[in-house]
């Protein structure tokens, strides 16, 4: 599949250092309760790709699912594309960034979480970073005045 942001392995690791690039590029998985972005609840802000800034996640779209990643019930429409990943002998969806295809984890359903989708995105807090406003928002007052 192709996406707006296209890169070199060797252009991505000029900007990614090795544990974002091996889970973001190589779809790998950073040891749970380990990220920074696992107990991270902040009430407003938005998380990010971090390999290409795309806004991903509103922060009230976390919550806690104790699964030892951060998770979320939704994503900002059209942030993120979902696969079938038929990887370790078993079908999952996996979730990738829209913009570069920066992979992010899984997203799991029906597992009776208290929430408005019943979904779980299960994400990998290296691929994010957060951004304590939605610079999109900020730029569109700043246009509107």
């Amino acid at each position: 599949m192709s996406y707006p942001v296209q890169k070199s392995n060797e252009e991505w690791q000029a900007v990614l250092n090795k544990e974002q690039f091996r889970v973001l590029r190589e779809k790998g998985t950073e040891a749970p309760f380990t990220g920074e972005y696992d107990k991270h609840m902040p009430e407003s802000g938005v998380y990010t790709c971090a390999g290409c800034n795309a806004p991903l996640y509103k922060a009230n779209h976390k919550f806690k699912s104790g699964c030892g990643w951060p998770a979320y019930f939704d994503g900002i429409p059209g942030a993120i594309t979902r696969h079938t990943d038929n990887a370790f002998g078993m079908s999952r969806t996996e979730i990738v960034c829209s913009n570069c295809g920066g992979h992010l984890g899984h997203v799991f359903k029906g597992e009776g979480y208290q929430t408005p989708t019943d979904e779980r995105h299960c994400v990998n807090s290296i691929s994010l970073k957060f951004s304590p406003e939605d610079k999109r928002t900020e730029e569109c007052a700043k246009t509107e005045v």
